[in-house]
């Protein structure tokens, strides 16, 4: 088993805000993980720092054997695909939906006079009518709605065949009906054996997809706790993470928790 992600005893800050503090994660290429903290706990500074978007102030990240910081960051990019918010604007509003997923092959937002071979062409069609946006290939990025809009970014995530899939908050903005259909078609991507290594970034445990191994929980820049997702995805655990008193359990799969208040009439 190979590590595709190491990061050692890592902080990050910025204007005098320590935003994350002394972490420490490794990342197998058959992992797939989901990190969970509330708001401000560093999720999304711990994702750019393994996308190669951001460098740690002290410590050290290693991605796909390269060190961050000792190599040409747009060399290894391509190899991590990434579907976040910030990805989503940087495409141009007026862009075919077609070359946001083909212009990932050069890893590149908007297509210029780049020279797709048909192989890629074959792939981003595929892709489209994998996660369901094939009939959209013809539509502009702006016009689409926000899950639609998710599932084109996730579609140019996996174009280039990436060995690290990074998915920030995929679910947001999603109604109910949204979420869930989205949340099966992770679990159909996550499960897949020939999948990279996956970590997808939440606030709730409800949309933990099926198939996700690992769970790593932040808490004002720090690490809770990581391992194995069984281990990490409780009660006491999330309780600590969250400042809650918490209940957490687990049915068809997926997992659910809701606050225990003391004199609610239902509470344990």
């Amino acid at each position: 088993m190979s590590t595709v992600i190491e990061v050692r005893d890592v902080s990050v800050r910025r204007g005098g805000n320590l935003i994350l503090d002394r972490v420490s994660w490794t990342v197998d290429e058959t992992d797939r993980w989901v990190i969970i903290g509330p708001n401000g706990a560093g999720k999304t500074t711990l994702v750019r720092l393994v996308s190669a978007a951001l460098f740690p102030s002290t410590g050290q990240v290693s991605l796909l054997d390269e060190v961050i910081g000792r190599v040409d960051v747009f060399e290894l990019r391509p190899r991590i695909g990434v579907s976040s918010t910030a990805v989503a604007q940087q495409v141009p509003a007026d862009e075919l939906v077609r070359d946001v997923v083909l212009s990932a092959a050069y890893a590149v937002y908007g297509r210029w006079r780049e020279d797709y071979r048909v192989e890629d062409i074959w792939r981003a069609e595929s892709l489209m009518a994998d996660l369901g946006v094939g009939h959209l290939a013809r539509r502009t990025f702006g016009t689409l709605s926000e899950g639609e809009r998710q599932r084109v970014q996730i579609a140019r995530a996996l174009m280039p065949d990436p060995e690290v899939l990074i998915l920030d908050e995929p679910t947001a903005g999603l109604d109910l009906a949204g979420r869930e259909l989205l949340l099966d078609t992770l679990s159909m991507i996550v499960l897949e054996p020939r999948a990279p290594a996956s970590i997808l970034v939440t606030h709730h445990v409800e949309e933990i997809p099926v198939g996700i191994t690992h769970g790593l929980l932040l808490k004002r820049g720090r690490v809770v706790a990581a391992g194995r997702l069984e281990d990490v995805i409780n009660s006491y655990w999330l309780s600590a993470a969250f400042d809650l008193p918490l209940e957490v359990g687990r049915r068809g799969g997926r997992w659910w928790a809701q606050a225990v208040f003391a004199g609610r009439p239902d509470a344990v």
